[in-house]
């Protein structure tokens, strides 16, 4: 009788944890960001962006930055993020001041080849801004990050990134910001 105790008690770890899988799987809810501004987000598509990387997430893809930024923003750019920039000459205005919705883009550099993008998501000072973006964190979206300007001259041309709550990293190199057509 003991043995018969042990093996159905062996089988309900594995029954329960198919069941928070399937429950996990199936939220839609994304997480609660609250700005202290949403002009110049658009919340829609930030929630499309959410879904389709729940979506990736529950196939088992990957996440990366650079579809993330596109949906979130709706710069419609290809390719490589340390490409972004070069490609949007001539389609979308761009500068070093960030801007709510804007994409910052980052500039290739040895620990991080392919450069990175992100969604300006507020502008809390001159010197530091939030961003939503993906792939910072392996296979993750990180929203509200916080982003100090780190350059001598106050142009956002060296940044320093909050990978934990009040822990900033390394400097990196800042392209600019790609404005979206809408903001034209």
């Amino acid at each position: 009788m003991r043995v018969t105790r042990v093996r159905k008690a062996g089988l309900c770890l594995p029954v329960l944890c198919a069941l928070l899988l399937a429950t996990a799987a199936c939220s839609t809810k994304s997480p609660d960001i609250t700005y202290a501004s949403s002009a110049g987000i658009d919340l829609d598509r930030r929630a499309m962006a959410l879904r389709e990387v729940k979506e990736l997430q529950n196939a088992g893809k990957r996440v990366w930055c650079v579809p993330f930024a596109r949906n979130a923003s709706g710069v419609e750019i290809r390719g490589n993020a340390n490409t972004w920039w070069g490609k949007a000459k001539g389609l979308y205005d761009r500068g070093a001041e960030p801007v709510v919705g804007s994409v910052m883009a980052f500039a290739g550099t040895g620990g991080m080849p392919m450069g990175h993008v992100a969604v300006v998501s507020e502008v809390v000072s001159d010197r530091e801004i939030r961003i939503d973006h993906a792939n910072w964190s392996r296979n993750k979206v990180s929203l509200g990050m916080s982003v100090k300007d780190v350059s001598a001259s106050g142009d956002w041309s060296s940044v320093q990134v909050e990978s934990n709550p009040g822990a900033y990293g390394k400097s990196y190199p800042i392209n600019g910001f790609i404005y979206p057509a809408a903001m034209n």
